[in-house]
């Protein structure tokens, strides 16, 4: 199984190849996230008023979803760019630098949908509780990680760098997931992934898990689009710098 892992990433570790197989997958990989989104939104509106909560729960279905591929999104970076420092597999600062708008946006997401979810729970917009500012700090690193992308202008250089803020800032992934469990926040602990029965109802259950999957499909689709991006940026900066030095 390894061996074939191996042979995979080889065969796709050449940008051309790579390209050959995200024009491919960019199509479906787009209908399916459009088409869950929908769904899910679909069924998300279609759930019961909560008894305390009101119509107000049902932000949930978006605050929790961006929130898991926040996280995610920064854990993909992380192993992307140990990829491409200790294998010096080709793409991987490719996808780390693709992913890392994607998973910020997330991030910016979850944090305005639970200010907004929290006004009306807890009486004020924000609450500088461990999971709240743990989950600012994340938006920090990734802007700094997509900032050093843009002040660095020779890509080896900006590359190796990013790289080593992303491991680093990968300490903050824990913090943010397991704030709740160290810590007395207002934030209320996880519901779903328990090892026990989740605590939400089927109802609610249900489009959580259909949205969670959508919005995992929607940042494929989208750092996918990136890195296809990203690769024909380098060919054409490639391209004009063999037209100035032949000039």
């Amino acid at each position: 199984m390894l061996k074939a892992l191996e042979n995979i990433s080889a065969l796709y570790a050449n940008p051309t190849r790579f390209m050959q197989l995200a024009a491919r997958l960019h199509a479906p990989l787009w209908a399916l996230a459009l088409a869950l989104l929908a769904y899910g939104l679909f069924r998300a509106f279609q759930v019961p008023e909560d008894y305390q909560q009101g119509e107000t729960v049902k932000i949930m279905f978006v605050h929790v979803p961006a929130a898991w591929m926040a996280l995610f999104g920064y854990s993909f970076i992380f192993f992307a760019s140990v990829t491409a420092l200790i294998f010096r597999h080709p793409l991987g600062h490719v996808a780390a630098r693709a992913a890392a708008p994607v998973g910020a946006t997330f991030t910016l997401i979850a944090l305005v949908t639970g200010s907004l979810w929290g006004q009306p729970m807890w009486g004020t917009w924000w609450v500088w509780d461990a999971r709240l500012t743990s989950m600012l700090v994340l938006l920090f690193v990734y802007l700094g990680y997509i900032a050093i992308w843009q002040a660095i202008e020779e890509p080896t250089r900006a590359a190796r760098t990013a790289a080593l803020l992303a491991i680093v800032g990968f300490i903050n992934v824990p913090i943010v997931k397991f704030s709740v469990d160290w810590w007395n926040t207002l934030h209320q602990p996880a519901s779903v992934s328990r090892l026990a029965r989740p605590a939400l109802h089927a109802d609610f259950l249900y489009p959580l898990l259909i949205m969670g999957v959508a919005f995992l499909a929607l940042f494929f689709a989208l750092t996918l689009t990136r890195m296809q991006m990203e690769i024909l940026r380098q060919k054409l900066r490639v391209r004009r710098m063999r037209t100035n030095q032949g000039a």
